[in-house]
Protein backbone atom coordinates (compact mmCIF):
# COMPACT_ATOMS: atom_id res chain seq x y z
CA UNK A 1 0.00 0.00 0.00
CA UNK A 2 1.23 3.49 -0.87
CA UNK A 3 1.75 6.03 1.92
CA UNK A 4 -0.35 8.55 -0.02
CA UNK A 5 -2.27 8.10 -3.27
CA UNK A 6 -4.17 10.34 -5.67
CA UNK A 7 -6.55 9.88 -8.57
CA UNK A 8 -6.65 12.48 -11.34
CA UNK A 9 -9.27 12.27 -14.08
CA UNK A 10 -8.40 13.88 -17.38
CA UNK A 11 -4.76 13.36 -16.49
CA UNK A 12 -3.32 12.80 -19.95
CA UNK A 13 -2.42 16.42 -20.60
CA UNK A 14 -2.82 20.07 -19.66
CA UNK A 15 -4.01 20.86 -16.16
CA UNK A 16 -4.58 17.23 -15.19
CA UNK A 17 -1.08 16.11 -16.11
CA UNK A 18 0.49 19.11 -14.36
CA UNK A 19 -1.44 18.29 -11.18
CA UNK A 20 -0.55 14.60 -11.43
CA UNK A 21 3.12 15.45 -11.81
CA UNK A 22 3.07 17.80 -8.83
CA UNK A 23 1.36 15.19 -6.66
CA UNK A 24 3.76 12.45 -7.76
CA UNK A 25 6.75 14.67 -7.09
CA UNK A 26 5.31 15.25 -3.61
CA UNK A 27 5.36 11.52 -2.91
CA UNK A 28 1.90 10.45 -4.02
CA UNK A 29 1.28 7.30 -6.00
CA UNK A 30 -0.94 8.59 -8.80
CA UNK A 31 -3.59 7.10 -11.04
CA UNK A 32 -4.34 9.15 -14.15
CA UNK A 33 -7.27 8.49 -16.45
CA UNK A 34 -8.11 9.61 -19.95
CA UNK A 35 -10.23 8.63 -22.92
CA UNK A 36 -7.50 8.43 -25.57
CA UNK A 37 -5.21 5.49 -24.82
CA UNK A 38 -2.18 6.60 -26.83
CA UNK A 39 -2.11 10.06 -25.28
CA UNK A 40 -2.71 8.68 -21.79
CA UNK A 41 0.10 6.13 -22.02
CA UNK A 42 2.48 8.79 -23.31
CA UNK A 43 1.63 10.96 -20.29
CA UNK A 44 2.15 8.04 -17.92
CA UNK A 45 5.51 7.28 -19.51
CA UNK A 46 6.60 10.90 -19.02
CA UNK A 47 5.98 10.49 -15.29
CA UNK A 48 7.44 7.00 -15.02
CA UNK A 49 10.59 8.15 -16.83
CA UNK A 50 11.19 10.46 -13.87
CA UNK A 51 10.81 7.55 -11.43
CA UNK A 52 7.38 8.70 -10.31
CA UNK A 53 4.71 6.19 -9.25
CA UNK A 54 1.92 6.23 -11.80
CA UNK A 55 -0.81 4.01 -13.17
CA UNK A 56 -2.80 4.83 -16.31
CA UNK A 57 -6.41 3.73 -16.70
CA UNK A 58 -8.29 4.33 -19.95
CA UNK A 59 -11.79 5.49 -19.04
CA UNK A 60 -14.61 7.21 -20.89
CA UNK A 61 -16.11 9.20 -18.02
CA UNK A 62 -19.42 9.61 -19.84
CA UNK A 63 -20.04 6.03 -18.69
CA UNK A 64 -21.03 5.58 -15.05
CA UNK A 65 -19.70 2.03 -15.15
CA UNK A 66 -16.31 3.26 -16.41
CA UNK A 67 -16.02 5.75 -13.55
CA UNK A 68 -16.99 3.11 -10.98
CA UNK A 69 -14.37 0.75 -12.41
CA UNK A 70 -11.76 3.53 -12.46
CA UNK A 71 -12.06 4.10 -8.72
CA UNK A 72 -12.07 0.34 -8.11
CA UNK A 73 -8.91 -0.10 -10.20
CA UNK A 74 -7.20 2.70 -8.28
CA UNK A 75 -8.05 0.90 -5.03
CA UNK A 76 -6.71 -2.40 -6.35
CA UNK A 77 -3.46 -0.77 -7.43
CA UNK A 78 -2.67 1.51 -4.49
CA UNK A 79 -4.96 0.43 -1.65
CA UNK A 80 -5.88 3.93 -0.52
CA UNK A 81 -6.98 7.37 -1.74
CA UNK A 82 -5.94 10.64 -0.12
CA UNK A 83 -6.61 13.09 -2.96
CA UNK A 84 -9.26 12.97 -5.68
CA UNK A 85 -8.91 15.46 -8.52
CA UNK A 86 -11.99 15.61 -10.74
CA UNK A 87 -10.39 17.36 -13.69
CA UNK A 88 -11.96 15.81 -16.81
CA UNK A 89 -13.96 18.43 -18.65
CA UNK A 90 -15.24 19.57 -22.02
CA UNK A 91 -16.45 22.94 -23.29
CA UNK A 92 -18.55 23.52 -26.40
CA UNK A 93 -19.22 27.12 -27.36
CA UNK A 94 -22.45 27.97 -29.18
CA UNK A 95 -25.21 30.58 -29.08
CA UNK A 96 -28.29 29.71 -27.06
CA UNK A 97 -30.45 29.37 -30.17
CA UNK A 98 -27.92 26.90 -31.57
CA UNK A 99 -27.67 24.57 -28.56
CA UNK A 100 -27.86 20.93 -29.63
CA UNK A 101 -29.12 18.28 -27.25
CA UNK A 102 -26.12 16.01 -27.83
CA UNK A 103 -23.71 18.82 -26.91
CA UNK A 104 -25.78 19.64 -23.84
CA UNK A 105 -25.82 16.00 -22.71
CA UNK A 106 -22.08 15.55 -23.33
CA UNK A 107 -21.09 18.57 -21.23
CA UNK A 108 -23.38 17.53 -18.38
CA UNK A 109 -22.05 13.97 -18.52
CA UNK A 110 -18.36 14.89 -18.50
CA UNK A 111 -18.32 18.08 -16.44
CA UNK A 112 -20.86 17.17 -13.77
CA UNK A 113 -22.18 13.61 -13.72
CA UNK A 114 -18.75 11.95 -13.92
CA UNK A 115 -17.51 14.18 -11.10
CA UNK A 116 -20.47 13.29 -8.91
CA UNK A 117 -20.08 9.55 -9.56
CA UNK A 118 -16.33 9.64 -8.91
CA UNK A 119 -16.90 11.48 -5.64
CA UNK A 120 -19.58 9.03 -4.55
CA UNK A 121 -17.38 6.03 -5.31
CA UNK A 122 -14.26 7.54 -3.73
CA UNK A 123 -15.80 8.69 -0.45
CA UNK A 124 -15.22 5.46 1.52
CA UNK A 125 -11.50 5.57 0.72
CA UNK A 126 -11.29 9.30 1.39
CA UNK A 127 -13.07 8.92 4.73
CA UNK A 128 -10.54 6.28 5.76
CA UNK A 129 -7.69 8.64 4.85
CA UNK A 130 -9.42 11.53 6.60
CA UNK A 131 -9.77 9.49 9.79
CA UNK A 132 -6.09 8.57 9.55
CA UNK A 133 -4.51 11.97 9.05
CA UNK A 134 -7.34 14.53 8.92
CA UNK A 135 -6.45 15.91 5.51
CA UNK A 136 -8.02 14.01 2.62
CA UNK A 137 -8.77 16.32 -0.30
CA UNK A 138 -11.24 16.54 -3.16
CA UNK A 139 -10.41 19.06 -5.88
CA UNK A 140 -13.12 19.73 -8.46
CA UNK A 141 -12.03 21.67 -11.53
CA UNK A 142 -14.71 24.23 -12.22
CA UNK A 143 -14.11 27.36 -14.29
CA UNK A 144 -14.42 31.09 -13.96
CA UNK A 145 -17.16 30.57 -16.57
CA UNK A 146 -19.21 29.17 -13.70
CA UNK A 147 -18.76 32.48 -11.86
CA UNK A 148 -18.80 35.07 -14.65
CA UNK A 149 -21.36 33.39 -16.96
CA UNK A 150 -19.76 34.45 -20.27
CA UNK A 151 -21.81 34.50 -23.50
CA UNK A 152 -21.68 31.57 -25.94
CA UNK A 153 -20.61 29.24 -23.15
CA UNK A 154 -23.97 29.01 -21.41
CA UNK A 155 -24.08 25.24 -20.95
CA UNK A 156 -20.39 24.94 -20.08
CA UNK A 157 -20.75 27.78 -17.57
CA UNK A 158 -23.89 26.24 -16.12
CA UNK A 159 -22.19 22.88 -15.57
CA UNK A 160 -19.24 24.59 -13.90
CA UNK A 161 -21.56 26.64 -11.66
CA UNK A 162 -23.14 23.32 -10.68
CA UNK A 163 -19.68 21.94 -9.88
CA UNK A 164 -19.09 24.86 -7.51
CA UNK A 165 -22.44 24.30 -5.82
CA UNK A 166 -21.87 20.56 -5.53
CA UNK A 167 -18.43 21.18 -4.03
CA UNK A 168 -19.79 23.51 -1.38
CA UNK A 169 -22.54 21.07 -0.41
CA UNK A 170 -20.09 18.18 -0.28
CA UNK A 171 -17.74 20.16 1.95
CA UNK A 172 -20.55 20.68 4.44
CA UNK A 173 -21.34 16.96 4.44
CA UNK A 174 -17.84 15.53 4.75
CA UNK A 175 -15.82 18.21 6.51
CA UNK A 176 -16.16 16.51 9.89
CA UNK A 177 -14.75 13.33 8.34
CA UNK A 178 -11.40 15.00 7.69
CA UNK A 179 -12.10 15.69 4.01
CA UNK A 180 -11.59 19.10 2.46
CA UNK A 181 -13.41 19.95 -0.79
CA UNK A 182 -12.47 22.81 -3.09
CA UNK A 183 -13.75 23.88 -6.50
CA UNK A 184 -10.97 25.61 -8.43
CA UNK A 185 -12.38 28.09 -10.96
CA UNK A 186 -9.61 29.29 -13.29
CA UNK A 187 -9.82 31.61 -16.23
CA UNK A 188 -8.09 30.78 -19.50
CA UNK A 189 -5.19 28.34 -19.09
CA UNK A 190 -2.79 27.65 -21.96
CA UNK A 191 -3.89 24.12 -22.92
CA UNK A 192 -5.45 22.35 -25.91
CA UNK A 193 -8.87 23.29 -24.55
CA UNK A 194 -8.20 27.02 -25.06
CA UNK A 195 -6.75 26.80 -28.56
CA UNK A 196 -10.02 28.22 -29.92
CA UNK A 197 -9.30 31.61 -28.36
CA UNK A 198 -5.52 31.76 -28.64
CA UNK A 199 -5.77 33.91 -31.76
CA UNK A 200 -7.29 36.67 -29.61
CA UNK A 201 -5.56 35.91 -26.30
CA UNK A 202 -2.03 34.58 -26.85
CA UNK A 203 -0.92 31.64 -24.68
CA UNK A 204 1.71 33.80 -22.97
CA UNK A 205 -1.12 35.92 -21.58
CA UNK A 206 -2.88 32.90 -20.11
CA UNK A 207 -2.29 31.02 -16.89
CA UNK A 208 -0.09 27.93 -17.02
CA UNK A 209 -1.21 24.43 -16.05
CA UNK A 210 1.48 24.56 -13.38
CA UNK A 211 -0.38 27.48 -11.76
CA UNK A 212 -3.31 25.18 -11.07
CA UNK A 213 -0.95 22.47 -9.81
CA UNK A 214 0.51 25.04 -7.42
CA UNK A 215 -2.99 25.76 -6.14
CA UNK A 216 -3.49 22.07 -5.38
CA UNK A 217 -0.21 22.06 -3.43
CA UNK A 218 -1.51 25.04 -1.46
CA UNK A 219 -4.78 23.26 -0.69
CA UNK A 220 -2.84 20.27 0.62
CA UNK A 221 -0.56 22.48 2.71
CA UNK A 222 -3.16 24.43 4.68
CA UNK A 223 -4.25 22.99 8.00
CA UNK A 224 -7.38 20.84 8.41
CA UNK A 225 -8.89 23.85 10.20
CA UNK A 226 -8.88 25.86 6.95
CA UNK A 227 -11.78 25.18 4.56
CA UNK A 228 -11.59 26.69 1.05
CA UNK A 229 -14.82 25.73 -0.74
CA UNK A 230 -14.05 27.84 -3.83
CA UNK A 231 -10.84 29.20 -5.32
CA UNK A 232 -11.17 31.62 -8.23
CA UNK A 233 -8.04 32.15 -10.32
CA UNK A 234 -8.32 35.03 -12.78
CA UNK A 235 -5.89 36.44 -15.32
CA UNK A 236 -4.75 40.00 -14.47
CA UNK A 237 -5.81 41.21 -17.91
CA UNK A 238 -9.19 39.52 -18.08
CA UNK A 239 -12.17 41.72 -18.78
CA UNK A 240 -15.47 42.09 -20.63
CA UNK A 241 -13.86 41.26 -23.99
CA UNK A 242 -13.05 37.77 -22.71
CA UNK A 243 -16.20 37.25 -20.67
CA UNK A 244 -14.12 37.74 -17.55
CA UNK A 245 -12.06 34.67 -18.44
Amino acid sequence: MAKRAALVTGGSGGIGLAIARRLAESGYAVTISGRREEKLLKAAESLADDDLKVEAVVADVTSEEAVVELVAEHKRQWGRLDCLVNNAGIGIGQPVEGIRAKHFDLQVAVNLRALVVATREALPLLKTAGAEHGKALIVNLASIAGVQSPPWLSIYGATKAAVIGFSKSTQKEVGEAGIAVTAIAPGFVATEMTEFVQGEIPPEKMMRPEDIAEAVSFLLAVSPNCAIPELVMARPGSGPDSGGM
